[in-house]
This record gives structure tokens, sequence and C-alpha cells, in this order.
């Protein structure tokens, strides 16, 4: 039996009763799996986000005591999250879905809807985008990598195949000339160095993809293979 995807549901609310009603509705679906944690102000929101990593998404009451939902998306993104955040409101108005959209709030949902099936396929939509933006931020991220590796690979290379080619010159005559066992062994083993690295170079100067491997812990490595 294949289990069911789990999505972390924040709630930033300061009606407990309401908060439980969306627990209620989001738990009737079928296809997901929604874990719910309830906070009733911005602050426990917040303080609960920097200390909890696996919030996928944020439903936040608007009118909220203290400091509105709006204040708090902005201490939030502020302070570096950018979990996803969908407003709760008592009725449609343009002017406020304008202004939260302005600060980065991904939708608005008016509070009869919770009932609705439309609901958790609003916060899943919501989540499907989030996932397609971080994909195509990771391609750009990607591919300006690839650019920049392609500019270096191209001014090491410009730098090393002259002093490679200089190398390989002078061992094969130093080779022609020495012929005890124990200097051709050296040179040889000097040739069969330069090789390996006109090699590396050549494969550096084709690379078409940011392709990285991990060398010593947390330290990469071009993988050339």
């Amino acid at each position: 039996m294949t289990e069911k995807r789990e999505v972390n549901v924040l709630i930033i609310e300061d009606n407990e009763n309401f908060a439980r009603l969306v627990q209620i509705y989001l738990r009737r679906f079928q296809e997901i799996k929604f874990n719910i944690i309830w906070k009733e102000n911005g602050e426990q929101g917040i303080n609960e986000l920097k200390e909890n990593q696996d919030i996928d998404i944020i439903l936040m009451d608007y009118f909220l005591p203290g400091q509105n939902g709006l204040d708090t998306t902005l201490q939030l993104r502020d302070n570096g999250i950018t979990t996803p955040v969908i407003f709760l409101t008592v009725n449609k108005d343009f002017n406020l879905a304008l202004e939260v959209m302005k600060a980065g709030v991904s939708d608005y949902i008016v509070k009869e809807e919770i009932s609705t099936p439309v609901f958790p396929k609003i916060l899943l939509s919501v989540l499907e985008k989030r996932e397609l933006q971080n994909k195509l931020d990771q391609l750009e991220i990607s591919s300006k990598r690839l650019e920049a590796l392609q500019s270096l690979a191209a001014d090491i290379t410009t730098d090393l195949e002259p002093l490679l080619q200089e190398m390989k010159t002078i061992s094969t005559e130093l080779l022609a000339k020495h012929q005890t066992e124990k200097t051709s062994n050296y040179l040889n083993i000097i040739n069969d160095s330069v090789q390996r690295i006109q090699t590396k170079v050549e494969k550096l100067k084709e690379i078409k993809e940011d392709k990285t491997v991990t060398y010593v812990k947390d330290l990469e490595m071009i993988d050339l293979s």
C-alpha cells in the first residue's frame, strides 16, 4: 500500500474553534495527509517557523490581534522565511487581495470556502507552484554555474595547454638522451602524468553540464568522468 504524501500546515488564527474546523475539513481529504499545527497569533507563528523547518504552507488569518496577517508576513520575509502563505479572510476584497499579493502572499481564501472540496486543492496548487518555482530557480542557478565553469575552463585551458605541451616535449627529448632505467622510469611517469592532465583539460574544454561530486566532506569537485 502506497503511503500518502504528508503536508505540514501551520494555521495562524486567533479563533481556536475555526482552527479546529480547518483541521477537520483538511483531514477529510483522502489523497493527502495534512498535519496541522495551530498558533493563535503572529508572534507564536513566527517562533514556530524559526524552530520548525518542516512547515510546508501557512494558513493565516488577516485580522490577528496585535500584529495583523500582513505585518506578520512581512516580518516572516524579513527573517528569510519563504514558506508560502495563504490568507484567510471573511470576504472577497480586491484592494486587500492586491495589497497582500504585493507582499508575496500566494493566495487568499474566504473562510466560508474551507468546507468546500476546492479548499485542499488550493493548498496543493500553491505547493505545486512553489515546487515548480524552486525547480526553475535551481535550473537558473545551474545554468549560471555552468556559464561560470565554462568561462573558468576556457581561462585555465588557455594557460595550461602550452605549458603541458612544453613539458611533454622536454620530457620526450630527455627520454631520448638518457637511457638509464631509473631516469627512463621517471620520465615515463612524467609523460603519463602530462597525458592524463591533457585528457582532463580536453574534457574541461568540452564541459556541457553543471555536474559536481563530493570530494572531501563539504568540498566538491567538477566531475570530468
